[in-house]
């Protein structure tokens, strides 16, 4: 493979630009391929938000945090990680912005959503307290990254159980019914949306190696470092799947299944953390991080926090049309951005 290393600033940004691209048409196929399983399979939104949009829709920050790793780069690795969970989140307030009449979090009748974004706020804690307080060396990974990647299948195991056997009942119905406009890639035959599905896969998969590569080179080039290009510009870019298919969820009005995205992608980018660690030649790889990537964290458990609130309250308090939990969300967001940079 070429060295984006050796390219110039230009050809690294148009190479940064096309991918980016590539992933968000991706994305967005992939959202009404998604829909089509659901419809043909009856499997909950829930679940396929969490095991298939959220494991798909992360493989491009599983791109960039393994050549990352392999590269040595722990802080570009982790930083990504870290701060994608944080920008996936802020990604909601997209998804408001376009429903206008509603609240999100007022739209969402499905509690598994609160036991998925908690659980994602426990993994991101974990990884914050193992790079304070320093990690080990257990069988080729840390013992934190460990623990947080054996969270993670507990994790899993748990929201597939409760999808099952719900355990809580929804006071008060969603405005409107669920399911909204169809389109053609949603009406088509169950294998021609799983092929479709696997094709928008790899094409993300590609997509995110390049936008790692050009990534991390134009790191170094524009002087702004690995961290901080890794926290904001490259995990911008490698939430573009997340926002493609978002949107397309919203337009079908599969609230379930927009927020079970970001909340399941957000469980799977911890969990490559693990795989990080286990890649990296230098040690446990949260001992290479330290206050920048706390900060980090700290800022997607706010983000989520506050959404959290906003789902169990579903009280649809509206400003311009948007939420007020989106409005709290993203000057949170914005402001967090701003401290990174002091931090860089």
């Amino acid at each position: 493979m070429p060295s984006f290393a050796g390219f110039p600033v230009w050809l690294n940004v148009v190479a940064f630009a096309v991918s980016a691209g590539a992933v968000w048409i991706a994305g967005t196929r992939l959202s009404y391929y998604v829909d089509a399983i659901s419809r043909h399979t009856g499997l909950g939104q829930a679940v396929l938000g969490v095991f298939l949009l959220g494991g798909i829709t992360s493989l491009p920050e599983i791109a960039v945090a393994g050549t990352a790793s392999f590269g040595g780069n722990a802080p570009l690795a982790v930083n990504n990680l870290l701060g994608g969970f944080s920008m996936q989140v802020a990604v909601l307030a997209v998804a408001d912005l376009a429903m206008r009449q509603h609240a999100l979090t007022f739209a969402v009748p499905n509690p598994i959503v609160l036991l998925q974004g908690a659980l994602g706020i426990l993994l991101v804690a974990l990884v914050c307290f193992g790079i304070a307080v320093g990690d080990i060396a257990i069988l080729g990974a840390g013992a934190w990254t460990w623990g947080v990647f054996a969270l993670f299948l507990f994790a899993i195991r748990l929201i597939a159980r409760s999808e099952r056997q719900p355990s809580w009942q929804v006071v008060g119905q969603p405005p409107g019914p669920e399911i909204g406009q169809t389109e053609t890639a949603a009406e088509h035959s169950l294998r021609h949306a799983v092929i479709g599905t696997a094709v928008a896969a790899a094409v993300i998969l590609c997509a995110g190696y390049v936008l790692s590569e050009s990534g991390e080179a134009l790191a170094e080039q524009t002087g702004l470092g690995s961290s901080f290009f890794g926290a904001v510009f490259v995990a911008i870019s490698t939430s573009l799947p997340e926002v493609s298919t978002v949107l397309a969820a919203v337009r079908l009005r599969r609230y379930v299944m927009a927020v079970s995205d970001i909340f399941g992608t957000n469980l799977f980018d911890l969990a490559v953390i693990f795989l990080v660690d286990l890649f990296y030649f230098g040690g446990p790889v949260l001992n290479e991080v330290g206050q920048f990537s706390i900060v980090a964290g700290l800022i997607g458990i706010l983000v989520t926090g506050l959404y959290l609130v906003g789902l169990i309250e579903r009280r649809n308090p509206l400003v311009f049309g948007i939420g007020l939990d989106t409005i709290a969300v993203v000057v949170t967001y914005l402001g967090g951005i701003g401290f990174l940079y002091t931090l860089r």
